[in-house]
């Protein structure tokens, strides 16, 4: 997610700093650590959002074309992410299969999110028998400005009829649009909390999501960043919209607050237990 204002708001740290020195829960706001803190929890936020896109977009393509135990949706109940996608599947008959998602030079869905490049997912059997996997790579493939490189591996683990899976991510890397980039590895388990009675509309779909990932700057920087309140993600919604994160940076710690369940770009962070700074997400 591109925390926007987040330099305006780091800005405003160091002009309040001389009327909240006295202040006992504000850290020392001379160290430049706090800004690598900031800018390590933007990262993860990003990361967090680049990977429950990638679920979602194959989510969507699983279902369109008979990868699920479901019969295939004709499209209605979606945020039509695949308008644009040219989707490849290979072998037609059994499996595994190799799945190809290609948004070609970009497009746009309903909800804002501009895609391209491609997907490609080798997927070991229909997507919601517990136990299949799904290895996902990319190949030049870009969100919102974002490269977003790597393997993702969804497992599924869905159990008494409830979507879940974990998400393994290794060798990820993002790249800004400016050429900027940090490297992710971690894992996390996902649960579907809203819309499990209505398979065929993703639009009343939301998912819980728990775990931890390690982020690196390109200067070697790492933080790990805790999911220590289950994050919520709702289909309908660009970004995640409620939950916690506390990223442990080398001197200093970050919460990432993404609110209260409200489906907008508003998200607060605070250093060390400082005041939280208002941030917007992308």
């Amino acid at each position: 997610m591109k925390l926007k204002n987040f330099l305006v708001g780091y800005a405003a740290i160091f002009f309040v700093a001389g009327i909240s020195a006295c202040k006992k829960n504000s850290p020392d706001e001379t160290d430049p650590g706090i800004a690598t803190t900031f800018k390590l929890s933007s990262d993860a936020a990003v990361s967090d959002n680049l990977n429950s896109d990638a679920e979602y977009v194959f989510t969507e393509t699983a279902i369109e074309n008979n990868l699920t135990q479901n019969t295939p949706m004709n499209g209605a109940g979606s945020t039509n992410v695949l308008g644009c996608a040219i989707v490849t599947i290979s072998p037609l008959m059994g499996f595994p299969k190799n799945v190809t998602i290609d948004f070609g030079a970009g497009c746009t869905s309903i909800n804002g999110i501009i895609r391209s490049g491609k997907i490609n997912v080798i997927l070991s059997d229909s997507l919601q028998k517990t136990g299949t996997t799904a290895v996902m790579n990319f190949a030049n493939y870009v969100v919102n400005g974002y490269k977003n490189e790597g393997t993702l591996t969804w497992t599924t683990t869905t159990q008494n009829g409830i979507k879940s899976w974990t998400r393994k991510c290794e060798n990820g890397k993002v790249t800004e649009p400016g050429g900027r980039f940090w490297l992710h590895i971690g894992m996390q388990a996902v649960t579907q909390t809203d819309g499990g009675t209505t398979p065929f509309n993703l639009l009343d779909d939301a998912f819980s999501i728990t775990g931890s990932h390690i982020v690196t700057n390109q200067e070697g920087i790492s933080g790990t960043a805790e999911i220590t309140e289950a994050l919520q993600k709702k289909v309908m919604c660009a970004n995640i919209d409620k939950g916690k994160v506390k990223l442990q940076g080398p001197n200093h710690y970050a919460i990432i607050d993404y609110g209260d369940g409200t489906c907008d770009k508003n998200a607060t962070i605070s250093i060390d237990g400082g005041n939280p700074k208002n941030i917007l997400l992308w």
